[in-house]
């Protein structure tokens, strides 16, 4: 890494001529008009800017690269090198010093300006103190109009206009023949220009001419995984930048591909193009990647094709292990990632299918996005593999396996390590004398725990949900038959208090019965939790008889939801709590494969 002081006028010719670019996953991102002034006047005093960092590329650049806005009519040609960091002062220097057009900025509303920029040459000559309010920004047609009026207060349309002003046009400071120009005509005015000039040319004009900006410039062999940490940890003020956005830049970047198909790869039109045929084809993955609680992310779909590629890599003994941090998805080659995203696709599609057959279909109902990414990484590698079809048994053993890392919680911290102990452990057990995974080993589910799962905020919470619906419950108006997917949805099925909140007003509940916890809740439609009012000893007829079931016929509907209806005819809150508790703790137990734990059992 070597630093140098480059002069600002070389760097700004760079910037011209395409030796110096963006990264393409640089964000567009403008300083508004009061920064861009400021910005000058400390150019023109020659105090310190900061350093600026760039990446040479060795005539071969890792990510896809663009111009700098201002610079993007120039003849295109490969960046020797890629700023990393300065992007908006070098764009707004560049634009206000270099380029003979307005800037394009903003007012410190947002609103979008187009502005040239001056100095006050009488004001600049002044006090050192005072270099801020001798920067002035104009409107681009160069009319500098009184503030609340229309009256005119200065043209600066033509050289003249900027002359008899006193204005100097600060985009052409690096040109000595329009400063020439300039200069004459300014000092044809009077003597008192002939005074002034000297001054201006020296303070300001010899400065700016003779600035100079440390440069750090990281070498060629930087690693991909180095340039985007740095670039994260010097860039503070802007929107962190995401791996796929990294990858767009990088695949873009590649050459072989671009030789080959006579274009870049263009990973965001592929990426909508997966995410739009799952999502028509599943409920559970709607949404957008714009939307951190709906759908499938990208970010997560890298991981498992990642997972996919180093496993691989492990069975041929190129890589040490199985992984899918930020490293490993930098390091994704496209060749690697055009051939495996099919199969993966593919594999989310299952993925898709076995969510509904545990019942869940929404985004929102989904326990865990996380546990899909070593789901849809182990059918994809029995895929590879030549497994066309999962048989019942190994239906039987995922199906176990992700219920124990829903009801256990085993998803809800760090998931560096068991995404790819999942993976290796889960590919195992296809063989039936294979370990246990331990994502089931370890998975535990207290019985007091049913008392605290109270919102959506946990995956228990709305695994127990899915699990009531899959194990059979019946709606309590649209009462013909169990629950289905496409009822779950068409019906706007939802969660619902039992026990409703104001009848509990001026009852005193005994602990640990939990009025809000899962145990007094249950799936039903709109249409029946608008009959769900009062005592449930008064509702529950009404209910039976809007939707035309006899009162011992609506008593096995309730039981569906595995709830004693004998507790709720007599409005019996704590014998149907201690009931139904018992009832969904044997739920969990089956579903998990092994016994609840009672936190005495759990302490020795």
């Amino acid at each position: 890494m070597a630093i140098d002081n480059v002069p600002l006028q070389e760097i700004l010719e760079q910037i011209q001529t395409g030796v110096v670019q963006l990264p393409d996953f640089q964000r567009e991102w403008k300083w508004d008009d009061q920064r861009i002034r400021e910005l000058i006047a400390t150019v023109t005093l020659n105090y310190p800017l900061g350093v600026v960092m760039t990446l040479e590329t060795g005539g071969r650049s890792p990510f896809s690269s663009r111009r700098l806005v201002g610079a993007e009519a120039a003849a295109e040609t490969d960046p020797n090198q890629l700023l990393l960091d300065g992007q908006q002062r070098l764009t707004s220097l560049f634009q206000a010093l270099h380029v003979d057009q307005p800037v394009q900025t903003t007012d410190s509303r947002g609103a979008e300006l187009a502005l040239w920029y001056y100095v006050d040459i009488a004001k600049a000559v002044g006090a050192e103190s005072d270099r801020d309010d001798a920067i002035v920004s104009v409107p681009a047609d160069k009319i500098l109009k009184k503030s609340f009026s229309r009256r005119m207060e200065l043209d600066l349309s033509d050289p003249h206009g900027e002359c008899t002003a006193g204005f100097f046009p600060l985009h052409i400071i690096f040109d000595e023949g329009r400063i020439a120009k300039w200069q004459q005509r300014f000092v044809e005015l009077g003597q008192a220009n002939w005074d002034l000039w000297p001054r201006f040319n020296k303070s300001v004009i010899g400065r700016v001419q003779a600035y100079n900006i440390p440069v750090i410039k990281l070498p060629s062999t930087t690693t991909t995984d180095a340039v985007c940490s740095v670039f994260e940890r010097v860039n503070t003020g802007g929107v962190p930048l995401n791996v796929f956005e990294l990858l767009t830049a990088k695949y873009a970047g590649d050459r072989e591909y671009g030789s080959e198909h006579g274009q870049h790869y263009q990973l965001v039109a592929q990426w909508e193009r997966i995410r739009k045929n799952l999502s028509d084809k599943y409920t559970v993955f709607g949404g957008s990647d714009n939307d951190e609680s709906n759908g499938l992310l990208n970010s997560e779909f890298l991981q498992a094709v990642t997972l996919v590629h180093t496993w691989e890599r492990k069975q041929n003994r190129s890589a040490a292990s199985v992984s899918c941090k930020r490293r490993d998805l930098l390091d994704l080659p496209l060749a690697e990632f055009d051939r495996l995203y099919p199969v993966l696709e593919q594999a989310f599609g299952w993925v898709g299918e076995f969510l509904a057959q545990q019942y869940i279909v929404h985004p929102a109902d989904l326990p865990y996005r996380s546990q899909l990414i070593p789901l849809a990484a182990v059918r994809a590698i029995l895929t590879l593999r030549g497994v066309q079809s999962i048989d019942a048994a190994m239906m039987e053993r995922i199906t176990r396996w992700y219920w124990c890392g829903v009801l256990g919680e085993m998803y809800g911290g760090s998931t560096d390590s068991r995404f790819p102990r999942d993976v290796e452990q889960l590919i195992a057990w296809t063989d039936a004398d294979a370990p246990t995974p331990d994502t089931i080993e370890e998975a535990l589910f207290l019985d007091e725990r049913l008392n605290t799962l109270a919102t959506r905020v946990s995956a228990a919470y709305k695994g127990i949900i899915a699990l009531l619906c899959k194990q059979g419950a019946i709606d309590w108006y649209y009462n013909q038959t169990p629950f289905t997917q496409a009822s779950l949805l068409n019906q706007a099925v939802d969660i619902r208090q039992i026990f409703p909140k104001k009848w509990f007003t001026g009852r005193k509940v005994t602990a640990p019965a939990n009025p809000n916890s899962i145990v007094n809740k249950t799936p039903l439609s709109n249409r029946a939790s608008r009959n769900v009012v009062g005592a449930p000893s008064a509702y529950m007829p009404v209910l039976a008889s809007e939707s035309g079931c006899r009162n011992e016929w609506f008593d096995d509907v309730v039981a569906t939801h595995l709830i004693d209806p004998a507790t709720l005819r007599r409005d019996d809150f704590e014998s149907f709590y201690a009931d139904r508790a018992k009832q969904l703790l044997g739920l969990v137990a089956e579903a998990m494969g092994r016994s609840t734990v009672t936190r005495e059992i759990s302490e020795r």
